[in-house]
């Protein structure tokens, strides 16, 4: 059913040819609502970032990247083409289907893998060039699942384990060790395949940022978590992102990419098909259907009710729930089912 239809209708903030009714509603706003009509265009979003600066120098770049793995039929290409850059302090969203090439971007961008034509620079070394001990200290991984990561027997030994091994000072390790102990709430003694998922995964996450990377990539870092634990991870990596960590996060969930990262990379086939701010791609209906992707929710339902003549044009900048509610109570919807 239609939300606005001409039946009982509401007129809508914004809407062409309502000027008459919208400024009657608008004398009577102060009485029956406290205020004027809220434009949610100029409604800052709860906790916005601040955008990276234009000439902030890139940490990460593709230059023409291409990768094949062996065997593959015909030599198909995983990844092709790839070119884009992700400067010091941005906290990207990789999304797409599976098979898009999003895992084997992440294995490019660490180093993991060289590319067979282009090249990956870190730090605007081209990472053929560069030791893989080199790479592990500018660049962290955490995998999709921490089971293949975790290797130690106990929490603080697993903690230690990526400082060891790239030569971190002994005093200085156990520094860090203890923090990260106190800062997560882990019990040191604890084996690591005796904590539930969320806990292993948020160990793994622990430990790679043990070696203060430059930059992290995660590799569907909330796949298997509930909502809770989900929400413990991503704070987590919200605040290293504050504190200047650059982040790269491969990701299924539309949700999750739109409330923490700042951009957005949409791959279907292996190659980008649309690259912005995650309102504008998840707004590129030709991208999203190129990457078989759906919008975020409020976000589809924005699409939807912007796409019905009679709402005029309220809904075309709605992306959160706060601003749906805005949207609807200017049109009168207060305390009312709406069905």
């Amino acid at each position: 059913m239609m939300l606005f239809g001409r039946k009982n209708r509401k007129s809508v903030a914004g809407e062409p040819n309502s000027a008459p009714r919208e400024a009657s509603r608008k004398r009577t706003a102060g009485k029956r609502e406290g205020g004027p009509v809220v434009d949610v265009t100029a409604v800052p979003r709860e906790d916005a970032p601040e955008p990276v600066r234009a000439g902030t120098p890139a940490v990460l770049e593709c230059r023409g990247a291409s990768f094949a793995y062996d065997g593959a039929a015909n030599g198909a290409q995983v990844v092709r083409d790839l070119s884009f850059a992700v400067r010091k302090g941005e906290f990207v969203a990789v999304v797409g289907s599976n098979g898009a090439g999003k895992t084997t971007t992440s294995k490019l961008l660490n180093g993991l893998l060289k590319p067979l034509a282009g090249e990956v620079l870190v730090d605007g070394v081209p990472t053929a060039q560069l030791r893989t001990s080199e790479l592990a200290r500018r660049v962290g991984m955490l995998f999709q699942n921490p089971d293949r990561q975790i290797c130690q027997n106990t929490v603080r030994d697993e903690l230690a384990f990526s400082l060891r091994v790239t030569g971190v000072a002994s005093d200085e390790a156990d520094r860090r060790v203890d923090a990260l102990v106190d800062e997560f709430g882990f019990d040191a003694d604890a084996a690591p395949y005796l904590l539930s998922r969320g806990e292993r995964q948020m160990l793994a996450l622990a430990s790679v940022i043990a070696a203060e990377p430059e930059v992290l990539i995660l590799d569907e870092p909330t796949c298997g978590l509930d909502y809770r634990e989900c929400m413990d991870v991503m704070a987590r990596v919200k605040d290293l992102n504050k504190r200047g960590t650059t982040v790269v996060m491969i990701t299924h969930d539309m949700e999750v990419a739109f409330d923490f990262a700042r951009r957005v990379i949409a791959m279907a086939d292996g190659r980008v098909v649309a690259d912005g701010t995650p309102e504008t791609v998840f707004r590129n209906a030709e991208a999203m259907r190129a990457a078989s992707l759906v919008p975020p929710q409020m976000i589809e339902l924005s699409i939807r009710l912007a796409q019905e003549p009679e709402n005029g044009r309220a809904f075309a900048h709605v992306a959160t729930a706060y601003e749906m509610v805005q949207v609807l109570g200017a049109a009168g919807f207060r305390k009312r089912k709406v069905s």
